[in-house]
């Protein structure tokens, strides 16, 4: 056999394709954000925190090794941004209401985020159903300096969408259909 792909190493680089999916979205996002000046609703910030969580689960896959816990911890983040972005398709669901947000290649990004999460749920599923061995041996072997870029970049979108989330809130709930910067308003928290 010219290619064999040892399970585990497989294993290591679909979580860590994974993970630097969940970072793209992160950062696509954030960077919307500032360049098209959106501010993310409640909601939207319920699903940021939503793929965070997923993204841990991949995270501590790709550093101690496949575990079902992880993978129900990816499942559980996906099943509450679920929630938050079904809510919000469904708030906007009326014909004639224009949705929150522009859309992002046809699509609000509340409706790419359900679709995101329901990729995150069948990923995860399927991963637990192939993975053999659950990391024992990938605990002998290093990550791979690859594999230590994408967790550094998931953890710098996740600092980022922190401060600008707190920029945005401040201290306090969000208001629902944020317009500015509170912290950058106002000068103090409120």
């Amino acid at each position: 056999m010219i290619f064999s792909l040892n399970p585990a190493r497989g294993s290591r680089i679909l979580n860590g394709l994974a993970l630097l999916g969940v970072t793209g979205v992160l950062g696509v996002a954030f960077f919307w954000q500032f360049a098209y000046g959106e501010l993310p609703c409640p909601l939207c910030l319920l699903q940021r925190v939503a793929l965070v969580m997923a993204g841990v689960g991949f995270l501590l896959n790709l550093r101690m090794g496949p575990s079902p816990m992880h993978y129900a911890m990816s499942i559980a983040g996906a099943l509450g941004g679920m929630l938050a972005s079904g809510r919000q398709v469904l708030l906007h669901i009326m014909p004639g209401d224009p949705g929150y947000g522009e859309p992002f290649m046809g699509l609000h990004f509340y409706t790419w985020a359900f679709i995101a999460f329901v990729a995150i749920i069948v990923f995860c599923a399927v991963m637990l159903s192939v993975d053999r061995k659950w990391g024992d041996s990938m605990l002998k072997k290093p990550l791979p300096a690859i594999g230590i870029v994408v967790m550094a970049l998931f953890f710098i979108a996740v600092l980022a969408n922190v401060g600008a989330t707190t920029l945005e809130c401040g201290f306090g709930p969000c208001p629902d259909d944020p317009t500015t910067y509170l912290l950058l308003d106002s000068g103090s928290p409120r």
